[in-house]
């Protein structure tokens, strides 16, 4: 949980007695390769934080094309916020691409901290702003070539390119696998 109340830290100066709270209601979800987090259809029950791994979000087109909006990795806040906050159906998913272990928070218990720790809110706020962010950001400007797109996506994400799956970066960067293939032996 060292991990969960650094991040936690960052954006705000809680006391032990206030760390202990929010670690008192943390639960620990093992979230299996291509299981998710959250789903389109349903309304999210809860926000993560990864301990382990890397998540992705995605959605489907109406041509039924998958598209991988982003990636979420360790020492990050992972949530469908929007549709958790108003309790609302997603139209979008959130999918391990590898085996994850997170630390998760009901949205009883999530809402509860405003209550009991004093200045939760701002830090919750700046918590969110950087997930929304995260999962607003659309795939690469398609305007740039695939290498460009590719190049741009080593530097934001250095460590994912060996973690995840070929599939889910081609769909993030807007080509097909194949592509993406002559792009990296093209670099090398």
């Amino acid at each position: 949980m060292k991990e969960l109340v650094n991040y936690i830290s960052c954006f705000g100066d809680f006391n032990s007695y206030q760390q202990e709270v929010i670690i008192s209601k943390t639960q620990i979800m093992d979230l299996r390769k291509d299981a998710y987090f959250s789903q389109a259809g349903k309304v999210p029950k809860q926000v993560g934080f990864v301990l382990e791994g890397v998540l992705r979000g995605c959605y489907y087109t109406n041509t039924g094309a998958e598209v991988t909006r982003c990636f979420i990795s360790e020492n990050s806040l992972v949530a469908d916020y929007l549709n958790f906050e108003a309790n609302t159906v997603s139209s979008d998913y959130i999918q391990a691409c590898t085996d994850c272990k997170l630390a998760t928070f009901s949205k009883n218990d999530w809402d509860s901290f405003s209550q009991l720790i004093e200045g939760w809110d701002v830090a919750k706020n700046k918590m969110v702003q950087i997930c929304l962010y995260q999962k607003s950001r659309k795939a690469p400007v398609i305007l740039q070539d695939a290498t460009t797109r590719y190049l741009e996506f080593l530097e934001h994400y250095p460590l994912l390119v060996n973690r995840v799956p070929l599939a889910y970066i081609a769909s993030y960067l807007g080509v097909t696998q194949q592509s993406l293939s002559r792009i990296r032996k093209n670099i090398r």
